[in-house]
């Protein structure tokens, strides 16, 4: 057995769980202690920059040069107490993971003495090479200038690794003509676009509300495979996913795995993940055995958007660091597998106000409820608007994969209430007339509303097949993918909400100017959001082909594929949403369709290059050698005199092995030409679709054929390790 599979395997055998010490006996012990949070920043900071910092996280104040520099120096103080020798910029690139440049705080002095600094400049700006990240055209390689800037309200917090620490700075990035380059940027702008409108709205109902914050939740699903059978799958290593494999005997069809009692050495992983995350002030709260085998889930505590991305960025980073030190690959990836559930980040979304009302949380009276309702119906309303950009949010190649598959929402955008909700909405569509009400009118609505509060949190239902449902007191958008910045999903959701908000107020203000009462006003425009939105609301069972039909008489879209989906980006009317609400220019939302399209064209590329590699250089020689195994037993029965009979199944096999070598070596030539002509493709768009709808066929064609030889060949001849290995682990 020198077979490379093999020998992973064995050194698989009892591999023993690594034992993890907490460093302090509860989680509130080290909750925090690498942050740079409020209770640290009050200890080395004097009374006015701390004053100044806290001012720029709560409303936005700009932080004076030399306050920064008075930051700077106690924000190094306190990274160098804690052993860091090194600082960064630390952003979120238009590549979908996050960017680092270390600098040491080791300065020369004029004298050639060696001390430690840290500058306010230092803080507040760097310029990374903005040439080399993806730009869609916005910087050329001859124009290199970037921009990082200091983000105040994301705390710095402190890296470590076996090696060092370095303190990390969190910032924007944009381009030396102010184009935003990254996805933190243009958060911040839908948040603050949010917030402008929301107020507002608030001030309907309590003129001490003077700012909104969204919140979100981020639940993460992720796959964990041994470290040794990752590498020996090259496949998983270039691509994050499994281009063929058939489905083992046993997947995820007894339900046995979820919320299954934890593997002794995921356990160990889970717990020290957690450890490092709760150092960095990451507020986890729950992990779980997911529905497919190796498959979990961890998900935090509510946080303000901004920092629950952040948060989430990081921690994809944490979980990949620690798991090498329990010889495990985490993958992120929509689709790993084939036959068994993908993953998703469950995005938990709600807004707050500074008063600490949870908008989306129904109360015990009218006024409350009423004001509950405003934001309830206009979420659901700016959805029903700006579907097809909410769909184009989530789009990616890995999502394709998993949208529609049995484990994930469709890729047509609904929304799901639950039946408590719906008749609620129900009832005012009936009762809310366009003349003005009766008392008695007024008095039943309201005190139907009222009754919300028996119904709350247990007794609403959830649906998972729903891309968008309400979940008592808050909405969960559970289309965007496991690998996926959440900014992108946020962004458009925040500013669909904003731009929906504005609407809503006008349209009120003007029924208060016609001399009509403002909960008549407010009640009888809601209605018109509810009759104008009902389309999109939908109760059953997403999964089926019945909601497909349905969809389709209803008018809703149903975008199966990236490169279609991009196109909402760059509509007029996402175009006018975007600069109304000075989110993204005109140029900004070209570059990042551009840029959106280019990498699904290049990870298309690189998986159609690696199962090509695959198929040629490791299936086909397999299956060659395995040919002549059975051809040598054949030689050797005809030579003992042994009827022809005999041996008939080896030559039916000898026969079935050729056909799907014949028909793999011609797929993949097919494959590869396709990919040439789309390669001489100019545009992007184009482009990409050409590799969706030329290439990616031929990928399921091969896989097919790969398969039925992977059951075929000798066990011992094949090469890579299979999903009966890589799915459970030892």
């Amino acid at each position: 057995m020198s077979n490379l599979r093999f020998k992973v395997l064995e050194s698989l055998m009892n591999r023993p769980s690594i034992k993890v010490v907490p460093p302090g006996d509860n989680i509130s012990d080290y909750f925090g202690s690498n942050v740079f949070d409020k209770d640290t920043m009050q200890k080395f900071l004097s009374k006015e920059p701390y004053s100044s910092v806290i001012a720029a996280i709560e409303s936005g104040q700009q932080i004076d040069r030399k306050v920064a520099e008075q930051v700077a120096s106690s924000m190094r103080n306190w990274a160098t107490s804690k052993g860091a020798t090194h600082y960064t910029h630390w952003f979120q690139p238009l590549t979908g993971s996050t960017a680092e440049k270390h600098d040491s705080f080791f300065e020369l002095t004029d004298s050639g003495k060696a001390i430690e600094s840290f500058s306010g400049g230092a803080l507040v700006q760097q310029e990374p090479d903005a040439s080399s990240f993806p730009s869609g055209g916005i910087r050329n390689t001859f124009e290199a200038r970037g921009y990082t800037a200091w983000d105040p309200s994301s705390p710095a917090f402190i890296m470590e690794s076996a090696s060092g620490k370095t303190l990390c700075i969190p910032t924007i990035f944009v381009s030396y003509t102010g184009e935003t380059l990254d996805y933190k940027a243009p958060l911040l702008k839908a948040l603050h676009a949010l917030n402008e409108a929301a107020v507002p709205v608030c001030q309907y109902f309590d003129k001490n509300v003077t700012k909104v914050n969204a919140t979100l939740g981020i639940e993460q699903e992720y796959f964990l495979v041994d470290s040794g059978l990752f590498g020996a799958r090259p496949d998983l290593m270039m691509c994050g996913r499994t281009l063929f494999g058939h489905e083992p005997a046993k997947g995820q069809q007894l339900e046995d795995h979820y919320f299954g009692s934890i593997p002794e050495r995921v356990y160990a992983y889970m717990v020290d993940f957690e450890i490092e995350a709760f150092k960095l002030g990451i507020p986890l709260k729950t992990r779980h055995n997911e529905v497919a085998p190796s498959q979990f889930e961890c998900a935090p505590v509510f946080e303000e958007i901004n920092l629950a991305v952040d948060h989430n960025q990081l921690l994809m980073d944490v979980m990949d660091r620690v798991a090498r030190r329990h010889n495990f690959k985490v993958l992120l990836h929509e689709k790993p597998y084939a036959g068994i559930n993908g993953s998703g980040k469950h995005n938990n979304w709600s807004l707050c106000t500074n008063t600490g009302k949870n908008l989306l949380s129904p109360g015990k009276t009218p006024k409350t409820n009423l004001q509950f309702l405003t934001f309830f119906v206009n979420t659901i309303m700016a959805v029903h608007e700006h579907a097809d950009l909410l769909r184009a949010s989530i789009a990616s190649a890995g999502n394709d994969h998993r949208l529609g598959a049995n484990e994930a929402p469709p890729a047509i955008m609904s929304i799901f209430l639950g039946s408590q909700m719906t008749h609620i909405l129900n009832e005012i569509e009936e009762k809310v007339l366009k003349g003005k009400m009766t008392t008695e009118q007024k008095t039943d609505l309201k005190l139907n509303i009222g009754k919300i509060p028996e119904i709350l949190l247990d007794n609403t239902d959830r649906n998972r097949t729903s891309p968008f449902a309400f979940t008592g007191n808050k909405f969960e958008f559970r289309a965007v993918g496991s690998s996926a910045n959440c900014s992108s999903s946020m962004v458009v959701l925040n500013t669909i909400v904003a731009d929906q908000l504005r609407k809503f107020s006008t349209e009120v203000d003007a029924l208060i100017a016609k001399d009509v009462k403002k909960d008549e006003a407010i009640l009888r425009v809601l209605r018109s959001y509810i009759v104008a939105s009902k389309k999109i609301r939908f109760e059953g069972n997403g999964y089926g082909d019945e909601w497909v039909k349905e969809a389709a008489k209803r008018g809703l879209s149903n975008i199966k594929t990236t490169p279609l989906a991009l196109d909402a980006y760059v509509s007029k009317s996402s175009k006018e949403l975007f600069e109304n609400n000075k989110v993204f220019t005109e140029r900004e939302l070209d570059a990042r369709h551009e840029i959106l399209l280019e990498t699904y064209m290049k990870k298309i590329q690189i998986e159609s290059r690696m199962l090509g590699d695959l198929a040629i250089n490791h299936i086909i020689p397999t299956a060659i050698k395995y040919q002549n195994i059975l051809l040598q037993n054949v030689e050797g029965m005809k030579n003992v005199g042994m009827e022809k009979s005999t041996f008939a199944t080896q030559i039916g096999m000898l026969k079935e092995i050729s056909l799907h070598i014949s028909e793999i070596k011609i797929s993949v030539d097919k494959m590869i030409e396709a990919r040439k002509n789309a390669n001489q493709i100019e545009h992007a768009k184009p482009k990409a679709i050409s590799y969706c709808e030329k290439v990616v066929p031929h990928f399921e064609t091969i896989r097919n054929h790969i398969d039925k030889l992977e059951l075929m060949i000798d066990d011992e001849q094949w090469t890579l390790p299979k999903y009966r290995e890589l799915l459970f682990i030892k």
